[in-house]
Order: C-alpha cells, then structure tokens, then sequence
C-alpha cells in the first residue's frame, strides 16, 4: 500500500463513516456500510480502525478537528472578544453559520451514548468537552484582557457556558418547536452578555457593544 495513498484513503472512510452515521445512527451502521460508502472493502476498514468504536471516535475526532480549524480561521479574523465568541455560538448553535448543522448534533447524541459504555468513546468525549471549555476559557480571558468583559471565574464560565450550548445541541438536534437554532442562539449570548458584563442588543444581532468591564470576579 503506498504511504501516500493512505491519509486521503483514510480521510476518505472516515467522511463515508460520519455520512452513514447521520443516516443510519451509530447502533444500526455497521463496518460494510462505511466500506460501500467509501468504495473501499471492509477489510480495509478495519485495518485503519479495527473495530467500529473506533471508527465512530476516529471519524468524530476528523470532524472536530475541521470544526476547530474553521472556527480559529473565523475567530482569529475577529477584533473584539464579543465578536470571537458570537462566532463561537453561532456556529454551535446556527446550522447556517457552519458546515456542521443539526446533522453534527445527531452524530453527538450517538457518540454521548456511546460513551456511557466504551471507554475509547468516553476518552475521545472527554477531549472534545475540554477542547470546547478551553476556547471558551481563552476568549473569555482575551475579553477581561482588552476591558470587554467583566472579571469572571474562566473555569466556573466555560464549564457552566458549554454544557448549556451541550443542552440546546440536544434540543436542535430532537428538532424542538419551542428550543430552535435561531432561540438557543439568542439566549446563549443574552446569558453570557449577562455573566461577562457587555451589552448585547438582541435586534442587531451582529453584535455588541461592551460595557464597562466590572474588575473583581464574583
């Protein structure tokens, strides 16, 4: 096998995997779905990544880390810390904002629940949730930096601020009429607008003007 055939090979099972999973769930895609998907044999699927466990943490690993990559090339174009995480939520939360819409979300409920049980799931899930708080941590910090947010505990904040995005991931993804994209957006920025003291103007949507940032940390 050539060594140079083998990341886009791999990349390749690894698109085929998550497009599968959307369609079918995690529980009902097997290995020769993802090896049909791919053009590839099911052999070669499981040379790469052995058993579909996985698979599924690899596949979502790929995918975060384009998520990530996509979401630093946006953020690092951002004056304003306001700016840099109204980009964070919009592309969490807006299916129109990233490439990863409500069919991402359902990929995460198969990985949370998968994750209950196997211990590589669990580790992989683990990382994403501290990737997650840690980008939050580093734009709350740049805000108290540049006087746009008010001083904060940054753990307490990212921790508290992503399992909410995690809780209304859940209710886009199950397609809620009350808990939508566009609503889950919105009350995410009023309630850091809230928390880290700048002023968010929910009709201009496009963004904030910061308020005078508080200096002691509640």
């Amino acid at each position: 096998m050539a060594g140079g055939d083998e990341e886009p090979r791999r990349t390749q099972m690894l698109m085929a995997a998550l497009d599968v999973i959307v369609e079918r769930g995690f529980a009902e895609t097997r290995i020769s779905d993802v090896a049909e998907r791919a053009g590839v044999s099911p052999a070669l699927v499981i040379y790469y990544f052995k058993t579909k466990d996985d698979l599924l943490a690899e596949a979502m690993r790929w995918s975060e880390d384009e998520w990530y990559a996509e979401m630093a090339r946006r953020t690092g174009a951002l004056p304003t810390a306001v700016g840099r995480l109204r980009e964070v939520v919009a592309m969490t939360c807006l299916a129109g904002a990233s490439g990863a819409a409500e069919e991402s979300w359902a990929i995460w409920l198969d990985l949370w629940a998968q994750a209950l049980r196997d211990p590589v799931v669990r580790a992989v899930r683990e990382e994403f949730d501290e990737h997650f708080r840690q980008t939050i941590r580093g734009i709350v910090r740049f805000g108290v930096e540049q006087g746009e947010f008010a001083g904060v505990d940054e753990d307490d904040f990212s921790i508290a601020f992503t399992a909410m995005l995690d809780g209304f991931a859940i209710q886009i993804a199950l397609d809620d009429p009350v808990v939508d994209e566009r609503r889950s957006f919105d009350l995410a920025m009023r309630v850091a607008a809230k928390e880290l003291g700048f002023t968010w103007d929910e009709g201009r949507r496009r963004g904030a003007r910061p308020a005078r940032a508080r200096t002691t940390a509640r």
